[in-house]
């Protein structure tokens, strides 16, 4: 008696990834909103200029020429030239990868220590709420500038102190968000039933509750980046921040502005507008992020 092989039946179509589901969103998102599609524009410019910027300058952006010294814009040099007769276009161009770093350093460090303990002390509550309640009142008992420049001038006008002073004062938003969202969440459905399927708090509160919250947590990433880079170019603008010779778009302003009485406008102009634009374009990046990766949005 022969037997029959059993005959596999087809596959059934395979459904759309959610991820692709996510770029199938934000694409239709860019299309329908010319605003969000213009800051994400803007924000491939940026990072092109902070990866790539150094390579692609026309000058070296820390030699000087004191024969060139305050020429105006011209072919030559398109944003003119400074005190020192340094090319002020290469100097904006690579001034954008230490701001970028800075903003994107301080903000990484701030979601993960004020994020994670804001959804500790909204997920376990008692001590652990009273303890992250009373560091986040603390801290915004201050004039949030004004700590910064006191963590700065204690601990130094370093790179990594600037990230550190950024982060510190950030920290009460993203653990108070943290903190509701995690609150609303610890007694969901979802979370009951990976406690009864035997995961362990920790478990739940990094595998289950903290993926729930990224989305409002990306969107408050994308909005604090604009006040890192304001945060950082204010402190170089005092004097607290980067040291010179160093690119930075507050050092040029503040250099830039003594000339502005005299008539060279330009010097502290281009570095203004760089800042401005960075802050304009993470700012209005929030909004489109919020449209892309909140899951309540998509149709």
């Amino acid at each position: 008696m022969s037997s029959v092989a059993p005959v596999a039946e087809p596959a059934a179509p395979a459904r759309a990834s959610g991820l692709a589901a996510m770029f199938e969103h934000a694409r239709y998102v860019l299309g329908e909103n010319r605003v969000t599609a213009f800051a994400f524009a803007l924000l491939l410019l940026i990072v092109f200029a902070a990866l790539l910027g150094p390579f692609v300058v026309p000058h070296d952006p820390l030699a000087s020429d004191t024969a060139a010294a305050l020429k105006a814009p011209s072919a030559a040099h398109w944003f003119g030239t400074d005190q020192l007769g340094r090319d002020i276009f290469s100097r904006v161009i690579v001034a954008t990868r230490l701001d970028c770093f800075i903003a994107v350093s301080s903000v990484a460090l701030v979601f993960l220590l004020g994020g994670l303990a804001g959804i500790a002390a909204g997920y376990f509550g008692g001590w652990t709420d009273r303890i992250v309640g009373r560091i986040a009142d603390t801290i915004m008992a201050f004039p949030l500038f004004v700590l910064a420049m006191g963590i700065v001038a204690a601990l130094g006008n370093t790179v990594q102190n600037i990230i550190i002073a950024t982060a510190i004062v950030n920290f009460p938003l993203y653990a108070r968000v943290a903190r509701a969202e995690g609150n609303v969440r610890r007694n969901a459905g979802f979370v009951q039933a990976a406690r009864l399927s035997g995961n362990g708090e920790f478990r739940i509160l990094l595998v289950h509750i903290l993926p729930n919250i990224m989305p409002i947590m990306i969107v408050q990433m994308s909005l604090t980046m604009g006040y890192a880079i304001l945060n950082a170019a204010g402190l170089s603008f005092i004097g607290l921040g980067v040291c010179p010779p160093t690119a930075e778009w507050g050092i040029m302003v503040a250099e830039g502005a003594s000339f502005m009485v005299s008539g060279e406008w330009w010097i502290a102009l281009f570095p203004g507008l760089a800042l401005m634009l960075a802050v304009f374009c993470f700012n209005l990046l929030g909004d489109g992020l919020r449209d892309i990766v909140d899951p309540q949005r998509r149709t």
